[in-house]
């Protein structure tokens, strides 16, 4: 028999100790002393953590990289952020904020996924008549869905090797617990051992699994960080207060693209696929307005215009106030101060707040030339013209810098009806523009001209 003593250890220096204590003696680290299993004492069981076969030395050369096969869940969206469907084996953490409606995409997904395969949906929040109410709510097919209301992990792997599934989805996991430990379930020490059985059952089984994990206050994923090393890929769900839409993002995935997004719109019958993301985050004036900019963003592999809204007032106060959503507020200060050394624009004596239409978050670098041309309009109170879209860095010396994908950009602006774009000078295309009218610049003053000839 296996025995296992159960040991506390220090999170911060790795001391471990015979029993709890506040303040690590070693490295003075106050709570960071947990609850952990100690090593197993006795025959070690056969099987490999990664794998299902016996453990031991191959050569790289001997084993075949064949494609990695995927279960498609039959909702694009999702597929698409997965990067084509789940993978046997793989493990999945999905979190997001109370309400934004994990469990509910869950369902749809064990449903969809149900007339193909076996799925076993473990809840142990809810109880089974309230996951059957969500189901008959959403119009599912109740056919083929099996569930389990259990928190014990042993319980929950016992029923797993009866049913033998091909995705296990457990809900959450802050809600399972071993009898290995005596700490409460949610501890540290519970999430970490719970998802640790949880991931080399999968790898043994060649079975995916689903964990559902909590969002603190601060939005991270409750838990230890090292959760979210463990499993192969993480999923967020984001979404604006009072909004109906809903975005998941894949901020790791060892089976596909990262920054990948999928968009979903909630309704009375569950989560509705977005087709057309872009339309939600354009504002749709009637007409030219100063301070707004269209402009084109990647996000995994899916293009997405965006509008970067700017408002330039005078200010009554010793400090101007700048304020950047949406945008980094360093990056904000930088095109603040390109403007006045390259472009004449002093804004030193000027309230300045931008904003990205939709809740959206921007990162990359290409939003810098939008950012500038929009700060620009709102101070002079001069409109761009509403079929015009740009992109493009902006250095430190006042150069335009091309952006990666300018194609696929200029190919997404063209579907949306747009006919003008103020891109760097090195991504204009040289043939066909999809019927664009591209007006390359290299320098600050240059797009600062070409403005002044598409505004109205």
């Amino acid at each position: 028999m296996v025995k296992v003593l159960n040991t506390f250890q220090c999170e911060q220096c790795g001391l471990r100790l015979n029993k709890w204590v506040g303040q690590c003696p070693e490295c003075q680290a106050w709570n960071s002393v947990v609850e952990s299993l100690g090593v197993a004492k006795g025959p070690q069981r056969a099987g490999g953590y990664a794998g299902k076969t016996q453990n031991r030395i191959r050569q790289l050369s001997d084993i075949e990289g064949n494609d990695v096969r995927r279960m498609q869940v039959g909702i694009n969206e999702l597929d698409r952020v997965l990067g084509g469907g789940v993978v046997p084996g793989s493990v999945l953490l999905l979190g997001g904020d109370p309400g934004i409606g994990k469990s509910t995409l869950l369902l749809q997904m064990v449903a969809a996924l149900s007339r193909s395969c076996c799925c076993l949906y473990v809840t142990g929040e809810e109880s089974l008549e309230q996951v059957s109410m969500r189901a008959h709510r959403l119009e599912l097919p109740l056919r083929g869905i099996q569930c389990l209301a259990e928190t014990n992990i042993d319980a929950i792997l016992a029923a797993s090797e009866q049913l033998k599934p091909q995705l296990l989805v457990v809900d959450s996991i802050q809600t399972t617990f071993s009898e290995d430990l005596q700490s409460a379930p949610g501890s540290v020490a519970q999430v970490r051992e719970t998802a640790a059985r949880l991931v080399r059952w999968a790898k043994q089984q060649g079975c995916c699994v689903i964990l559902v994990g909590h969002v603190t206050k601060e939005g991270s994923l409750a838990g230890p960080r090292v959760l979210e090393h463990m499993v192969d890929a993480v999923l967020y769900f984001e979404s604006e207060a009072s909004s109906r839409y809903r975005i998941i993002r894949a901020v790791k995935n060892r089976f596909g693209a990262v920054n990948e997004l999928g968009m979903f719109a909630m309704t009375g019958k569950g989560l509705k696929e977005v087709r057309n993301p872009s339309a939600m985050f354009l504002s749709g004036h009637a007409g030219p307005v100063a301070g707004s900019v269209v402009t084109i963003v990647r996000e995994g592999t899916r293009p997405l215009l965006l509008e970067v809204q700017a408002l330039v007032a005078e200010s009554h106060m010793a400090n101007p106030r700048r304020v950047a959503v949406g945008l980094e507020q360093n990056r904000l200060a930088m095109m603040l101060a390109i403007l006045h050394r390259h472009g004449g624009v002093v804004l030193a004596d000027q309230d300045v707040f931008i904003n990205i239409v939709g809740g959206m978050r921007i990162a990359e670098t290409s939003a810098d030339l939008p950012m500038l041309l929009a700060l620009y309009s709102s101070f002079r109170d001069k409109a761009l013209n509403t079929q015009v879209v740009c992109f493009g860095e902006v250095g430190l010396s006042g150069e335009i810098r091309p952006v990666p994908e300018g194609q696929e950009r200029l190919k997404e602006a063209a579907s949306h009806g747009y006919r003008h774009a103020i891109i760097p000078a090195a991504n204009r295309p040289r043939e066909n523009a999809f019927g664009l009218e591209v007006h390359g610049v290299v320098s600050v003053t240059e797009a600062m001209d070409c403005f002044a000839t598409l505004t109205g």
